[in-house]
């Protein structure tokens, strides 16, 4: 039996474009620190949160007003177990205009419910994702960290 990743999605009035450019301003929606490039092709870029998550991301897929992947290259979470979970896993952004609305369908592809990480991690993508991000896309502002 296939375990599901963690998903989400909602649907707002912005256009593709506007959805794309929102999801590539990281640092205006995921709370913590982000440091290099996050939007182009084969940028690599790193974020860290206080002392209990820091990653690295590069971007492996990267269609303009139509989809973004970042492959974590590198992780350690200090507050599971194997600190490595997120490794070789991947952020998946898929934008697609329905009946003229925008959907935005998120899916971290392994996390999983067998991972340590799972409760806390899809908690935290859905603050982020569901609150932050669809709020920067909404009001074109950076909003402040969703953990605060």
């Amino acid at each position: 039996m296939k375990k599901p990743n963690f998903t989400t999605s909602f649907t707002v009035d912005q256009s593709p474009k506007e959805v794309f450019e929102a999801v590539n301003n990281v640092r205006g929606w995921w709370s913590g620190e982000v440091d290099g490039d996050t939007a182009r092709l084969g940028a690599e870029f790193t974020y860290r949160y206080k002392n209990m998550h820091k990653s690295t991301q590069q971007v492996t897929e990267f269609v303009p007003g139509k989809k973004v992947v970042w492959h974590v290259t590198d992780a350690e979470l200090t507050f599971v177990k194997d600190k490595t979970e997120w490794i070789g896993t991947d952020i998946v952004f898929e934008i697609v205009r329905k009946g003229g609305k925008t959907e935005l369908h998120f899916t971290h592809v392994g996390l999983v419910p067998a991972f340590e990480c799972y409760g806390g991690c899809s908690g935290a993508w859905g603050s982020l994702v569901d609150g932050n991000l669809r709020n920067l896309i909404t009001t074109g502002k950076n909003q402040p960290d969703a953990f605060a």
